[in-house]
């Protein structure tokens, strides 16, 4: 709790599939997945669901043809101290004034918010997110940076997936480094940053 860790990588480093397998979209051909001491590896996606685990997907994927307000109110997991959609609206105030906008009507920050919202709205235990900076301009990538430094400080665990290093760097404290689905680097955000060489060789375009 109150860490965030990354995954980078370029494109095909394994990233995705290591999200997948986590939240049981994919079954693991081996390894663990443990969430607070219990395997959840090979579990249906609902049960991990369940377990505390929410996913914002690559792509966003809000539902088109809903208001804001409904995509919020779809998930939610009533709970008295948790996430509701004032709290969403106080993390993402650029928000309020689209509460009637229907998903397709979203730019695509506004978009990322609503997907970040609707999966607090589960009030999960770990905010699993796959590549939220994708196609958003640099000053909306700094307001999704932002709330996940204000998430991660507010006790939630997250797992950002992620080809943004500085992003990722500025949100995660621990970073993992993949290519070809093989951890080539772990450490902290800061030794990432003094390495210029896994830089250049697995992160650089």
């Amino acid at each position: 709790e109150s860490e965030c860790v990354a995954i980078l990588g370029r494109n095909g480093a394994g990233k995705t599939t290591t999200i997948s397998s986590i939240v049981g979209f994919v079954r693991p051909r081996g390894g663990s997945v443990r969430l607070r001491g219990a395997e959840i590896a090979g579990l249906s996606p609902h049960r991990i669901a369940r377990a505390g685990l929410s996913l914002v997907p690559q792509g966003r994927r809000v539902f088109a043809d809903l208001s804001v307000r409904e995509n919020l109110q779809l998930t939610a997991h009533g709970r008295r101290d948790g996430w509701d959609l004032e709290r969403v609206l106080g993390l993402f105030p650029a928000l309020v004034r689209r509460l009637d906008a229907f998903g397709d009507q979203l730019s695509g920050g506004e978009q990322q918010m609503l997907a970040i919202g609707r999966a607090l709205m589960r009030n999960p235990r770990v905010l699993l997110l796959d590549e939220p900076s994708e196609g958003l301009a640099p000053k909306i990538v700094d307001e999704v940076g932002e709330a996940l430094v204000r998430l991660r400080e507010s006790g939630i665990a997250i797992l950002l997936v992620e080809q943004n290093l500085a992003l990722a760097t500025r949100v995660a404290q621990r970073v993992y480094v993949m290519n070809k689905g093989t951890i080539v680097f772990s450490g902290t955000a800061v030794d990432l940053a003094g390495s210029r060489e896994i830089e250049a060789r697995y992160l650089g375009v």
